[in-house]
């Protein structure tokens, strides 16, 4: 199952299929809010645990670096298939390029922020109900892109990025 699906089945817009309880340790050397494990959420997830603390997942970001290779606008919304397109073509268009920018990625379950490195300024901010998909580039998987809605064009674009390893 695609990550799109994940991020946009659910009705609270939290990354992660359910929280079975809560507790109130507030220890991070074992969460206190225990989530269902990734194998459970769906049947082809191959993940068996998350990668992050849950506490982290709901309180926080989970924050990466990344090149961005840029955004392209989405004319036929495909899916997946629109994301790996994207992907595609934004990676040939830059392999020429001799400085790629270098950014944050902020994850939330509120939604993705991407950061400027250098001076920490945010150049995009994206609610998670605006994010239509995300996919990995199956020809690259370093490479990944989103797609979301504009709300002022109502257009949609898909926001290209190379992480520094798969």
């Amino acid at each position: 199952s695609s990550v799109c699906e994940i991020w946009t089945n659910q009705n609270a817009g939290f990354p992660f299929s359910a929280i079975h309880q809560v507790h109130n340790t507030g220890d991070w050397g074992e969460p206190s809010i225990t989530l269902r494990p990734p194998n459970e959420a769906t049947a082809s997830t191959p993940v068996q645990y998350w990668q992050h603390h849950p506490e982290k997942l709901i309180f926080q970001s989970c924050d990466y670096k990344a090149f961005y290779l840029g955004s392209m606008l989405i004319k036929e919304l495909r899916g997946t298939e629109s994301t790996q397109d994207a992907c595609a073509k934004m990676r040939k268009s830059t392999e020429q390029m001799k400085k790629v920018p270098t950014i944050i990625l902020s994850v939330s379950y509120k939604g993705v922020k991407f950061i400027d490195a250098t001076n920490k300024n945010i150049i995009a901010e994206h609610e998670i109900r605006n994010i239509s998909c995300a996919a990995q580039d199956p020809e690259d998987l370093s490479t990944f892109a989103y797609i979301t809605k504009d709300l002022k064009s109502n257009h949609h674009y898909c926001h290209v990025f190379t992480a520094f390893d798969v």
